[in-house]
C-alpha cells in the first residue's frame, strides 16, 4: 500500500478513535449490509476511506452485478481500506473488521451459526433482489445487530428487506439523494418510512462507529427551531395537500401529522417549516412523497395472533355455519395497506367454507387511499420473510414461490377486489357481513371516528361483525353495537339505522374546519332542534323512497326504503343505478331518466309495480333535475300511489278486453326481445371483460420483461464502473512504468558523459 494512503488511513484512525473499543465476540459484533447498484462503487469507496481500521463491525457489499463476467470488486476496494477485503465463499464465517463482497449471478444469505451462505437464484421471472434476500436473513439471525445501508442505485432492491430490520431493531441508513449518482435505490428506501438516518456516504461511516460505541450520533440539520412552526403551519400544509393531491388529511390527528411533516424536513434537508411549506407549494414530487409519509402503512400476515386464533375457533366457524348458501359472504377490508391482513382474513374464511363442505361465494372488498399500497396488494408479491408469520401448510396451499418470494395464489387472489378508496369521503359499501377496520381509527380525530363508525354500521347486515384494532374501540354508539370479546375488539351491529345517523354528502374535507383547533362545539338552538327533529318525522312517515345520481347515472345519496327497488349486485360491487334496480324496472328507470336529462325537466313515469312483506305495490318513477354548482345531479324519486286509484283505473268496458289482449301480447313480445338483448349485451360485455384480462395478463409479462432489462442495464452498469476504475489504475501504472523507462533510459547516457569528461 503507498505511504501516502497508509498515512491517511492512520491519521483517520487516530481521529476516531477516542476510546478503546471492546473486543468482540463473534456473537456479539453488528453486521452491516451495503447494498447499492449502478454509481454504488463511488459510493462504497467513500464509505471504506471513512472508517477506521479497528471499527467492532462486520461488512457484506451486495453490489448489483453482470452473472457472465467476474467481479473486480474485490481488487477495487482493497485500496481504501485495510481491512481484509474477501471475496464471499459458502460457509466462510462472519468476522467483525472484515469486508465481504457478494459474488456475481448468486443470492447471499447468513446463517445460524454465523456463517455465509450462498444460493442459486431460480429461473429469472423479473428483477432479480439478492439485498432483500440478505437482508430478510440478517434480520432473523442477528436482530438488532443488523444494520442496512442503502447506497446509490436505480431501482428498489432493499425496500422490502428493510422493513424486516427494522422490524427487529436493527438500524436503517440511506445515502442522500443529492450525493447519489442514481438515486432510485435511496428514494425507494426513504419512501418506506422506515429509514433512520439520510446521510452522506462519509457520514455514514460516523453514524455506525457511534453505535457501535453506544454514542448518540447527531445529524448536522437541527430540527428543534422548526417544531413551533410546524405546528403554525399545519393548516396550511393540509390545505396545500387537500387542493393540489387527492388526499385530505383535516380530520387526522395533527400530532401524528406534525411528526411525519418535521420527518420529511429532515429527509428533504430543509431547515424551517416556512421553507418546506413553500417547497411543498413548488414542487410536486415532495407533495408527493408527504402524502405518503401521512398514509402510514404498517401491516403483516396474522398480525396479532391472539386476535385471528380467536377468529377463526369463535368467531368465523359460526358465520360460515349460519350464512345463507343462496348469497355471497361480503367482507370490507379498510385500510387494507399492502394486503397482508386482507389475505389472512381471506385464508381464514377459505378454510372454515371449505371445511364446512358449503357452497358459499365469498366476497372480499379491500381498500386504502394509498394507490401505491393498493397496487401492492393487487400484485401479492411477498418476500420470503413471511414464513416467520404463515404457517407451512397455508404457504403451500395458498402461495406459489417464486425465487425468494412468495405470491399469492390465483384461487386465493380471486375471492379480492382491491380499490382506492377513502372511507371519510366515499360511498360505503352495503349488505356486509364482517367488516375489519382495524387500526385506522387512532389516526383520526373523534368527529372523524364517529363519522367512520356511522358509516360501518350503515354498511353492515343486521347481525354483521366489526373488527377493530387493540387500541381502538366503537365508543359511545348508541346502542348500534354490542360486544362480542372486548379484549380481541370484536363486535356485533344492532339496532337499526336512525335518520341523519350516515349522510355521505357531508364533505369530510370541509375547508372551515382546517384552522379549527379541537374543542367543545356550540350547542344548537331549541328551534333548530325542533326544525331537524320535524322534518326527520315528515321524511321517516311519507317521504318516498329516493336515490341521488349524477349525468353517470351513479350513485350519491340514499333516501328512505330504496331496497324495495334497488339491490347489491352479485361480483365486483357497482354503484351504477340502473345495475342495481330490480328486473321489470331497469327500461322504465332508464327512459325516464334520459328523458329528464334531455330535456331538464321533471319527468314522471307511472305503471311500476313491486311485491314485498305488505303485498303487491303500484308506485311512479319521478325524475327531478337538481342542478349543484357546476354538476348536474337528477333526483330519481319511488312514490307509491294509493291502491283505491289502482282499483278505480282498473275498470274498463268489455269492448276494450280484445284490444288489451292484444297490446298484452305485444308488450310480453316486446320484453322478451329486449330481455334478449339485454342478454346479449351481458355476454359481449363478459367477452370484454376476458380480452382486458388477457390484455392485462399481457402487460405484466411485459412488465417483468421490462423488470428484467432494467436490472440487466444495472448490472452491465456496475461492470461498466468496474472497468472504469481498473482502467483508470493500469493508465496510472502505465504512467509509472514509462518514468522508470526514462530514469533507466537515463543512467546510460550520465554515464556514457561522465567517461568522456574523464577522458
Amino acid at each position: 500500500m503507498p505511504g501516502s494512503l497508509q498515512d491517511t488511513i492512520e491519521g483517520k484512525r487516530s481521529r476516531w478513535i477516542s476510546k478503546p473499543l471492546s473486543a468482540n465476540k463473534t456473537s456479539e459484533f453488528p453486521v452491516v449490509a451495503i447494498g447499492a447498484s449502478a454509481g454504488g462503487l463511488d459510493a462504497c469507496r467513500k464509505l471504506l476511506d471513512a472508517l477506521p481500521a479497528v471499527n467492532g463491525m462486520a461488512f457484506i457489499i451486495v453490489q448489483h452485478l453482470d452473472p457472465s463476467h467476474d467481479s473486480m470488486m474485490v481488487d477495487l476496494l482493497a485500496g481504501h481500506t485495510s481491512m481484509p477485503v474477501l471475496l464471499a465463499t459458502d460457509g466462510m464465517a462472519i468476522e467483525s473488521e472484515r469486508v465481504y463482497v457478494i459474488p456475481p449471478g448468486v443470492y447471499l444469505s447468513a446463517d445460524d451459526k454465523g456463517a455465509l451462505r450462498i444460493s442459486k437464484p431460480q429461473a429469472r421471472h423479473g428483477a432479480r433482489l439478492p439485498f432483500d434476500f440478505l437482508l430478510n436473513s440478517l434480520a432473523q439471525e442477528y436482530g438488532s445487530r443488523a444494520v442496512c445501508v442503502v447506497l446509490s442505485g436505480t431501482g428498489a432492491d432493499g425496500s422490502l428487506g428493510l422493513k424486516s430490520v427494522k422490524a427487529k431493531g436493527g438500524l436503517v441508513i440511506a445515502q442522500d439523494i443529492r450525493e447519489a449518482d442514481y438515486d432510485g435505490m435511496p428514494r425507494s428506501a426513504v419512501a418506506t418510512g422506515a429509514v433512520d438516518l439520510v446521510l452522506r456516504a462519509a457520514k455514514i461511516a460516523e453514524a455506525l462507529v457511534a453505535r457501535e460505541r453506544g454514542q448518540v450520533f447527531v445529524p448536522e440539520a437541527p430540527k428543534s427551531p422548526a417544531l413551533k412552526s410546524v405546528e403554525d403551519l399545519l393548516p396550511d400544509i393540509i390545505a396545500v395537500l387537500r387542493t393540489m393531491t387527492v388526499h385530505d388529511f383535516t380530520l387526522y390527528k395533527h400530532g401524528t401529522l406534525e411528526r411525519r411533516v418535521e420527518r420529511r424536513m429532515a429527509l428533504a434537508g430543509v431547515k424551517t417549516a416556512a421553507e418546506y411549506f413553500d417547497l411543498l407549494r413548488q414542487d410536486a414530487n415532495e407533495r408527493h412523497q408527504l402524502s405518503r409519509d401521512l398514509l402510514i402503512n404498517v401491516t403483516g400476515f396474522f398480525r396479532d395472533a391472539a386476535v385471528f386464533e380467536f377468529l377463526a375457533k369463535s368467531v368465523i366457524p359460526d358465520l360460515v355455519r349460519d350464512h345463507p348458501a343462496d348469497r355471497p359472504l361480503r367482507i370490507w377490508v379498510a385500510g387494507c395497506s399492502s394486503g397482508e391482513e386482507t389475505y389472512s382474513l381471506a385464508m381464514l374464511f377459505r378454510e372454515q367454507i371449505d371445511a364446512s363442505k358449503r357452497e358459499i361465494k365469498l366476497q372480499i372488498f379491500a381498500t386504502d387511499v394509498d394507490p401505491d399500497a393498493v397496487a401492492s396488494a393487487r400484485d401479492g408479491l411477498y418476500p420470503d420473510s413471511i414464513e416467520a408469520d404463515v404457517s407451512r401448510e397455508r404457504l403451500a396451499r395458498f402461495f406459489s414461490k417464486e425465487d425468494h418470494s412468495y405470491r399469492i395464489s390465483a384461487d386465493l387472489r380471486s375471492n379480492v377486489v382491491f380499490t382506492v378508496h377513502d372511507v371519510l369521503a366515499d360511498p360505503p359499501f352495503a349488505r356486509l357481513d364482517f367488516v375489519s377496520c382495524r387500526n385506522l381509527l387512532i389516526y383520526l380525530l373523534p368527529e372523524a371516528q364517529a363519522k367512520v363508525i356511522s358509516i360501518i354500521h350503515f354498511a353492515l347486515r343486521e347481525g354483521g361483525l366489526l373488527l377493530v384494532g387493540d387500541a381502538e374501540t366503537v365508543g359511545v354508539a348508541d346502542g348500534r353495537f354490542a360486544a362480542i370479546s372486548k379484549p380481541q375488539r370484536i363486535y356485533r351491529r344492532i339496532g337499526g339505522a336512525r335518520p341523519g345517523d350516515f349522510a355521505l354528502s357531508s364533505n369530510a374535507a370541509d375547508g372551515s374546519r382546517l384552522r379549527a383547533r379541537p374543542g367543545p362545539a356550540s350547542a344548537p338552538s331549541r328551534q333548530i332542534e325542533l326544525a331537524e327533529l320535524c322534518r326527520r318525522m315528515v321524511l321517516d312517515a311519507y317521504g318516498p323512497a329516493a336515490v341521488l345520481i349524477n349525468r353517470k347515472l351513479e350513485c350519491l345519496y340514499f333516501q328512505g326504503p330504496v331496497d324495495r327497488y334497488l339491490k347489491v349486485v352479485s361480483g365486483r360491487p357497482v354503484n351504477d343505478l340502473i345495475s342495481m334496480t330490480r328486473e321489470g324496472l331497469r327500461t322504465k328507470l332508464r327512459s325516464a331518466v334520459q328523458r329528464a336529462l334531455s330535456e331538464n325537466a321533471r319527468v314522471v313515469t307511472s305503471g311500476g309495480r313491486t311485491s314485498g312483506v305488505a303485498g303487491a305495490a303500484s308506485f311512479s318513477i319521478v325524475v327531478i333535475p337538481a342542478p349543484r354548482d357546476r354538476e348536474d345531479l337528477l333526483l330519481v324519486c319511488f312514490v307509491e300511489e294509493p291502491e283505491s286509484q289502482v282499483g278505480r283505473s282498473g275498470s274498463m268496458a268489455p269492448a276494450d278486453v280484445p284490444r288489451v289482449v292484444e297490446l298484452e301480447r305485444e308488450l310480453e313480445a316486446t320484453k322478451t326481445e329486449l330481455q334478449s338483448a339485454l342478454r346479449n349485451l351481458e355476454i359481449s360485455s363478459e367477452e370484454q371483460m376476458a380480452i382486458n384480462e388477457e390484455a392485462l395478463s399481457v402487460n405484466e409479462e411485459y412488465q417483468s420483461t421490462n423488470e428484467e432489462l432494467l436490472a440487466s442495464k444495472e448490472e452491465l452498469q456496475s461492470l461498466n464502473e468496474e472497468l472504469t476504475a481498473l482502467n483508470s489504475q493500469l493508465q496510472e501504472t502505465l504512467e509509472r512504468q514509462r518514468t522508470t523507462s526514462d530514469d533507466l533510459q537515463n543512467v546510460p547516457a550520465a554515464t556514457l558523459v561522465q567517461a568522456s569528461d574523464i577522458q
